[in-house]
């Protein structure tokens, strides 16, 4: 049987532990001072190891090395195991493997896993490591496992369209006194309900019921370029009836506008025969500007869009779409109704700042 491990430190030597356990920020080597100190004070390997967490060869390891070279013993050893393996080299080139598609280095299997990012790390560096490093890695660079946003590629070239977002941008971001605009676009509200991410418990996994039959309602929006106000309406289709109802609505709210400007997609109902009679009948009150195809990212409306599925129909538990449609309602009245005090906020510091001045 093993002798217990007596050690007795002198009190200049426990001091200046001491000192070193107070100001180091290096866990690990807070850990060894940790292990010495409390053998200092007569505990065994055991019971160590279940106050600090560790396995009692740690302990036991950590003292040795303590008697055999003294405090230089508790630097760690790694440090005379040569050049890491993992450098900011490394580090860039998982970053590279990983904002790519597996496909694109050969393998069958569109997703990654960690055993396929260490074996493609081989493939480009050379350097093998194993998939805890991976997975170490990946924390290091803050990757996630998330959702995969799902687009299609604009038709028209790079050039024609930074030339046409840029030219709608310079008319509402310059906009003529009494002139206001919009960023206008749809939503579709399904009773059944999306399924996304939410916390369980271990071995547990969350139930959404559906109600089986899915009902539809649409909801067309405007926000305001100048995030001061949000303007909907809502029907049970999603047709130039729905775009024409939006377009009085607007009409009413800013009564006093000379002009109204709303930035949108190449959507059928925006330019059906029926809408473009009733913009004939507005005079030049509505001024379009269409933007390129498939360009969800420069319609800011779009992440309004999405902040109500997360906060409303994500995961819902609504038996009815009128139950669910008094949800959605109450959360854009809302959501108007804070960025127009925002606005008024703003406002008032601006006004506040002239009078300083």
């Amino acid at each position: 049987m093993n002798a217990r491990i007596l050690l007795q430190l002198h009190r200049q030597v426990r001091r200046r532990l001491e000192r070193r356990l107070q100001k180091s920020r290096d866990a690990r080597l807070r850990t060894r001072l940790q292990i010495v100190l409390l053998y200092n004070r007569g505990w065994g390997a055991h019971r160590i190891a279940q106050a600090l967490g560790c396995v009692p060869a740690t302990a036991v390891r950590v003292v040795n090395r303590f008697l055999d070279f003294g405090e230089e013993g508790l630097r760690d050893a790694r440090r005379d195991n040569g050049q890491a393996k993992v450098d900011a080299d490394m580090m860039q080139a998982l970053a590279e493997i990983v904002a790519g598609s597996p496909e694109d280095h050969g393998w069958p299997r569109p997703t990654w896993t960690r055993e396929m990012l260490a074996s493609t790390l081989l493939e480009k560096t050379g350097t093998q490591v194993s998939v805890t490093t991976v997975a170490r890695m990946l924390k290091n660079l803050r990757a996630r496992w998330g959702m995969a946003r799902p687009t299609v590629l604009c038709p028209w070239s790079k050039t024609r369209k930074s030339r046409r977002v840029r030219k709608i941008l310079r008319v509402v971001e310059n906009l003529p006194a009494r002139e206001v605009a919009f960023f206008e676009d749809e939503v579709d509200i399904h009773l059944n309900p999306d399924i996304g991410r939410d916390w369980m418990l271990h071995g547990q996994q969350k139930i959404v019921v559906t109600p089986g039959q899915n009902k539809k309602r649409y909801v067309a929006g405007a926000l305001s370029t100048r995030g001061d106000g949000l303007v909907f309406v809502s029907a049970e289709r999603k047709n130039s009836d729905l775009f024409i109802a939006l377009l009085e609505r607007l009409r009413q709210v800013h009564a006093s506008a000379r002009r109204i400007h709303l930035v949108l997609d190449n959507y059928v109902i925006h330019s059906s025969r029926r809408v473009q009679k009733f913009l004939q009948g507005c005079g030049d009150l509505f001024v379009l500007h269409f933007l390129p195809p498939y360009s969800p990212d420069h319609n800011r409306i779009e992440r309004l869009w999405r902040e109500l599925h997360a906060n409303v129909t994500r995961n819902h538990r609504c038996a009815t779409i009128d139950e669910l449609m008094r949800k959605v309602n109450w959360y854009l009245r809302r959501k108007n109704k804070k960025l127009q005090q925002r606005s008024a906020a703003v406002l008032n510091q601006r006004r506040r700042a002239r009078s300083a001045a």
